[in-house]
């Protein structure tokens, strides 16, 4: 595996422990529906979030979470109505992304939550 894949993996293997941590339910990590990807979907009483992880060696480009283009938030939202649609969900629901800087064995990771709307 390329090394950028399994910093990848790595990063959200990180942002599903956070989240397990911060009380979420873990429903699919990995969704796909046509083009499109869904890092992890979860939920935390009446709300599912889709979450989008971002991860990076270093932050000398910006912060991971600025590199979600519209194009990707535009395909999120598509696979997020599909999946609420195909699982006739009837809830609150938001885009979040997990941002994390891995490099030498330190991180930083930072949940945002409702990190944009997909639509903007």
């Amino acid at each position: 595996m390329a090394q950028h894949n399994e910093l990848g993996k790595k990063g959200e293997a990180e942002a599903v422990a956070l989240l397990k941590k911060k009380g979420y339910t873990i429903l699919e990590t990995n969704w796909r529906w046509q083009r499109a990807e869904i890092d992890i979907i979860v939920q935390k009483e009446n709300t599912i979030a889709f979450v989008e992880v971002k991860t990076r060696s270093s932050d000398f480009f910006g912060d991971p979470a600025e590199q979600v283009t519209e194009k990707k938030r535009k395909l999120l939202a598509e696979a997020a109505d599909h999946y609420i649609s195909q699982k006739n969900l009837i809830c609150e629901s938001r885009f979040d992304i997990v941002s994390v800087i891995s490099k030498g064995g330190l991180q930083r990771i930072r949940h945002i939550e409702e990190a944009f709307y997909p639509f903007q």
